[in-house]
This record gives structure tokens, C-alpha cells and sequence, in this order.
């Protein structure tokens, strides 16, 4: 199989960290999402600085913007979304809604992957 134009969207969490990462490992261009909403988040920064450092190419976008997500999507073949839903599950399914919308548009992507972590709280 070829190499894929891949973007991470949720890039700075737990599992999109290790995404983006295996993605760079076997030689695909990677994107990662960097959403102006994360502001001064200095770890999420810091990361996404480290990715850049290792071959990955940041993309701004935000899902406030669908023409920014739009053009986003058009630079790859592959999305991969990690964004979470743990802890705001309705929310993050609006901004997936948001996401495969932009997708509709850009009307280029072959695969689409959605990971997303559950958990159950304990008490």
C-alpha cells in the first residue's frame, strides 16, 4: 500500500499523540489538527512543536470555521479523528458532525477514522 496524506485530529491526546507518531514511524504525511481554541495550553503547544520537530506538518483550522476545516481536509486523503468523549460526549459529537460536513465538502477523503475513548467514571 502506497503512502497516505494523513490528518489527526485530536493529535494532543492520549491516544492521538500515539497516532501521529505511528503515522510519522511509517512514513505518511502527517497533519495534525491545531485548533486556535486550545490558546495557551503550554503542554498541547509543546507538543505539537515536538511533532513539528519530527516531520509533521501543523494545520490550523477550527470547528467555529468550516471553510478552515475545509480547506484542512482538502490537504489529505485519510482523517483520523481521536478527539475524545469522556468528559463532554454531546459536544464532541457536534464538533464530529462538523468535521464529516467539512468532509462532505472537500469530497476527497478515501478513509475515515473515528477512535474514540470511552470510560465509565468509577465511584
Amino acid at each position: 500500500m502506497g503512502k497516505s496524506k494523513v490528518l489527526v485530529v485530536g493529535g494532543t491526546g492520549y491516544i492521538g499523540k500515539r497516532i501521529v507518531k505511528a503515522s510519522l514511524a511509517q512514513g505518511h504525511t502527517t497533519y495534525v489538527l491545531q485548533r486556535p481554541e486550545i490558546g495557551l495550553d503550554i503542554d498541547k503547544l509543546q507538543m505539537l512543536l515536538s511533532f513539528k520537530e519530527q516531520g509533521a506538518r501543523l494545520v490550523e483550522a477550527s470547528f467555529s470555521d468550516h471553510r478552515s476545516l475545509v480547506e484542512a481536509v482538502k490537504e489529505v486523503d485519510v482523517v483520523i479523528c481521536t478527539m475524545s468523549g469522556v468528559h463532554f460526549r454531546s459536544h464532541n459529537i457536534l464538533l464530529q458532525l462538523k468535521l464529516i460536513e467539512a468532509i462532505k465538502e472537500a469530497g476527497n477523503i478515501k478513509v475515515l477514522l473515528f477512535i474514540v475513548q470511552n470510560s465509565i467514571p468509577c465511584t
